[in-house]
């Protein structure tokens, strides 16, 4: 297919981006034409709309970003066989090597030389997208397009929570952006006893409320361990996950786990954290881990099957929708935190 099409364009080396017409992708034999039906924001998009000092060390612009989306497949490569034309998809977005001791071992996920949609290569806040077919998602025809481009973003909150067993424990939330959010459903579909929440913004502790937490916490007015300790009797919590990136919510997440529990950090600290490793790891015989990306895939068939089944129901997290021309709206709502995902329809 040839033409052109819009796109948002990180046009240069600082704050915004630009609607623009570009050239529709090419394809190889082994990549697929998607046209895109639904595109969500994700806070990559927003570090690299805002530009700081990540995404100057990191995208290279004039570039197409966005990496969470759903749509069809329009064409195919010659030696393509996974998805034919008129299947509805998503993706995994870590392009992995696939020749690395972690892509040859059944962690792909943790590939050395990993690069990233939207990040290191062109991405999908456009009509259409180009996608290698080994990292094509075959969505279940029956899901909205809206609800299939979030998949993405809810296997980071998959996988964190279900890194460890979370049955009849008791399971802090710490930061609730979308991820957040959605990884307080995720753990009370997964049998956790408590799932407690924490943030400072009042419009994503009601979605928090909504998605089955059963307790929130306003980290601004009133002391998150104390809470803590009233709602464990004294003992803390089982299972950290870590989201906020904030040190001194991070240290909060080392105090509260209880004895021989389980911190997993998905958040991305912009500047190095220190933490109480005598006292808050070590003395009390925890497991700490870090969460990158989703296991491939493994995690896609457990979000699939949580939205599918209906186990997790993502539609209270999707709370704007807009046109692609409409994208300032959605940066602009993304970054006052008065939303859960913002989706972008081209």
């Amino acid at each position: 297919m040839s033409g052109k099409m819009k796109a948002i364009v990180k046009h240069h080396r600082g704050y915004g981006a630009k609607l623009q017409l570009v050239d529709i992708p090419s394809i190889n034999d082994h990549e697929v034409l998607i046209k895109v039906k639904a595109t969500s924001i994700c806070g990559t998009d927003v570090h690299i709309y805002k530009w700081d000092e990540w995404s100057a060390s990191r995208v290279n612009p004039p570039y197409v970003f966005g990496h969470e989306f759903s749509g069809e497949v329009v064409e195919i490569g010659a030696n393509v066989t996974n998805v034919n034309i008129g299947d509805s998809v998503s993706a995994e977005t870590h392009l992995v090597c696939g020749k690395c001791s972690q892509c040859l071992t059944g962690k792909a996920h943790i590939c050395k030389n990993t690069k990233i949609i939207g990040v290191d290569t062109q991405g999908c806040f456009a009509e259409y997208v180009a996608i290698p077919s080994a990292n094509l998602w075959k969505n279940p025809k029956e899901m909205p397009y809206d609800v299939a481009s979030i998949q993405e973003p809810m296997g980071n909150a998959v996988h964190t929570v279900l890194a460890g067993d979370v049955v009849g424990k008791t399971v802090a939330i710490i930061g609730c952006g979308p991820i957040g959010i959605m990884a307080v459903g995720v753990a009370k579909a997964a049998g956790a006893a408590q799932v407690i929440a924490f943030d400072v913004n009042e419009y994503r502790l009601d979605l928090a409320k909504q998605m089955g937490a059963t307790s929130i916490v306003d980290s601004k007015t009133v002391d998150p361990l104390q809470i803590v300790q009233q709602l464990t009797e004294g003992n803390g919590v089982d299972v950290v996950c870590e989201m906020s990136g904030h040190p001194i919510a991070m240290n909060q997440g080392f105090k509260m786990v209880t004895n021989g529990g389980r911190v997993s950090i998905l958040s991305l600290p912009v500047r190095p954290v220190e933490f109480d490793v005598t006292n808050d790891i070590v003395f009390k015989g925890i497991t700490v881990q870090g969460i990158t990306g989703r296991k491939m895939f493994e995690t896609w068939q457990q979000v699939s099957g949580l939205i599918h089944s209906g186990q997790v129901d993502v539609k209270p997290i999707i709370t704007h929708h807009f046109s692609l021309e409409e994208y300032e709206k959605g940066f602009d709502l993304m970054m006052d935190g008065n939303c859960g995902k913002v989706v972008l329809h081209p």
